[in-house]
Order: C-alpha cells, then sequence, then structure tokens
C-alpha cells in the first residue's frame, strides 16, 4: 500500500510540474497573425487605431464530459483541437476579429469538474491549465506586442484564466497602460475583482474589465445563487448598469448558420445577470431547452461586443 501511494504521488507531481507548452511553436496556437483560420474573413479593418491593436483571447472550457477521467486536456487530443477551433474560435473569438490583430493559444485546460473541486485537485488542474496560458502571454509579449495596446477577451474558463492573468501581470503594474479593455462574460467577478483594473460602466470607458452572465428568462437555481448573485454585472447592450433595454436597442445575435440577426431579445439586468427576454420568433424556440445561456454569453451579443470594443478603441487613442 505505501508503494501505491508513493507511486501515486510521484504521478501527480510529474503531472501538475511539468513543463507548460512550447508558444515559441505556431503549432500550440490557435490563432497568430501569421496563423488565420479560413473561417475568418477578409477583414474591414480600416482605422489605424484599430490595426495598432491586438487581441489576446482564451478560449472557455471544452472538457465537460464527465466520464472522461482527465483533469487537463493533452495536447496530442486532436479531435479537442479540433473542436477548440470550430466552436470558441468560430463563435466567440470572431467577435473581436475585426478589433486588431489576433492571439489565441491551446492550452491544457482544466476539465469542468475543476469547478466542483475549486479547493482541492481541481485548483490544482486550473492553475496547471495557467502554466500554459502565463507561458504563451509571455511568448505574446516578447516576440509581437513591441508596445501595443490590446484586448484582452474570454469565456468562462478563459476568463478564470484571464483573472490569473491580469492579477499577475497587469494590476498594478506598468503593463496597464496598454490594456484597453479586458471582456470577461461567464464567470463570477466582484467589482472590486482588481486593484488598478476597475469594473467598467461606461461605454467608452478604458484601461478596465466588464463582465457579465446571461441567464433565461429567469435566473436558474443552480449557478445563479453559487456562482453569479451579488458580482459584477453589466448590461451588453448598452455596457453600463441600464435595467432594461428593447429589441431595438440589440446589434447582432451570431447564430450556428454563421448569419449575425439582429433585434432579435430584450434584456433585464438583475443582480449579478443579464436575463435575455422575449426573443422574436424562431429563436424563442432554440432557447426554451437551456436552463441558462451561459453557452450564449458571447454570440449572443457577438455585434454588441464588436461595436463596443472599437468604440473603446478609439476612446483609447484619443485619450493617449
Amino acid at each position: 500500500m505505501r508503494s501505491f501511494v508513493f507511486i501515486v504521488a510521484c504521478i501527480n507531481s510529474l503531472f501538475f510540474f511539468s513543463q507548460p507548452l512550447d508558444f515559441s511553436s505556431p503549432e500550440n496556437w490557435l490563432v497568430l497573425p501569421e496563423k488565420s483560420p479560413k473561417f475568418f474573413k477578409g477583414s474591414t479593418i480600416d482605422s489605424t487605431y484599430i490595426r495598432s491593436v491586438d487581441v489576446f483571447y482564451i478560449f472557455p472550457t471544452l472538457l465537460v464530459d464527465y466520464s472522461d477521467l482527465r483533469w487537463n486536456a493533452e495536447m496530442t487530443d486532436v479531435k479537442w483541437k479540433e473542436e477548440a477551433l470550430e466552436t470558441a474560435i468560430r463563435y466567440q473569438a470572431s467577435a473581436w476579429v475585426e478589433c486588431g490583430r489576433m492571439f489565441a493559444p491551446y492550452y491544457r485546460q482544466a476539465h469542468l469538474k475543476a469547478y466542483d473541486s475549486i479547493q482541492g485537485r481541481g485548483r490544482e488542474a486550473l492553475l496547471f491549465a495557467y502554466e500554459d496560458i502565463r507561458a504563451s502571454f509571455m511568448e505574446y509579449l516578447e516576440k509581437y506586442n513591441e508596445g501595443r495596446p490590446f484586448i484582452l477577451a474570454g469565456h468562462s474558463q478563459g476568463c478564470t484564466q484571464l483573472t490569473l492573468l491580469i492579477k499577475e501581470f497587469i494590476d498594478d503594474k506598468p503593463l496597464a497602460k496598454q490594456l484597453i479593455a479586458a471582456y470577461m462574460p461567464g464567470i463570477g467577478l466582484n467589482n472590486n475583482e482588481f486593484h488598478s483594473i476597475p469594473f467598467m460602466t461606461t461605454p467608452k470607458q478604458v484601461g478596465g474589465f466588464v463582465t457579465w452572465n446571461t441567464m433565461n428568462d429567469q435566473p436558474d437555481n443552480d449557478m445563479y445563487p453559487l456562482w453569479y448573485k451579488g458580482k459584477a454585472c453589466i448590461n451588453p447592450i448598452t455596457w453600463d448598469l441600464t435595467k432594461t433595454t428593447q429589441r431595438s436597442l440589440h446589434k447582432g445575435f451570431y447564430y450556428t448558420n454563421e448569419k449575425c440577426y439582429t433585434q432579435v431579445f430584450e434584456t433585464e439586468l438583475i443582480d449579478g445577470a443579464v436575463c435575455v427576454r422575449n426573443f422574436r420568433p424562431p429563436f424563442h424556440l432554440a432557447v426554451k431547452k437551456y436552463k441558462n445561456l451561459h453557452i450564449g454569453d458571447v454570440n449572443l451579443f457577438w455585434k454588441d461586443i464588436e461595436l463596443n470594443c472599437k468604440e473603446r478603441i478609439k476612446a483609447y487613442h484619443d485619450a493617449f
């Protein structure tokens, strides 16, 4: 029994203290300026401001099958890599593709069950994933940044990793001067999550973060009270604390047919979440099966995000 415990300890030690991925190799990136997926259409970026900006995006949790015994993804899993590209990059990262040069690393992300064990093995799995994110960001800074202002973006676990990244590299650091905005939906963050990086509550504010958590018509009884109630939340239609909005203000929902639809739903900002309701047909049927709309935190507000990001970029350059 003692030898078995020793072997397990050694395996765990090797696993959690292995070296991060080598991000000098393009194969460990989903997107680079020189490695752009074919479904990113030809850029219509026509602003000197926007051409001078970078976007660093971290994709959400894709390891969600509880029959999968892994705590972290493996980079040799070709199917998983393809899923990251065809789902997260296609339907989420694409919201920022018109806002600057894009950088999106692969990383050995933690399985969803890590959040069920946040004080134990799950914490270790998330920190193991962060070592890849940390290494990718350092490679970005050293090889590509050259003093350019940047946008940070992610979703769900991607924002867990962004939180760690901001606290290590940006909060109360000189690099904060280069941060235009951090878009961090799908995670419960406090208003004062950071020391020098504020929660932004106006659409042209820069140098801080925005976050929101999307519920269906009513907040669900599982995720909402556990993760979101009492947390920071913006209304991603107006980018302030406006309580309700009508369909006419909604700029665009990027649907699975890769078309963008405007004026699809109304919103109501509640404590820690934004409820989307009164979907126009036929979308009202598509959302009925979901208890909450965490999965749609980005693509529901796809065009709203793009337009707001460009607005903040202009505000940043006007200020500096």
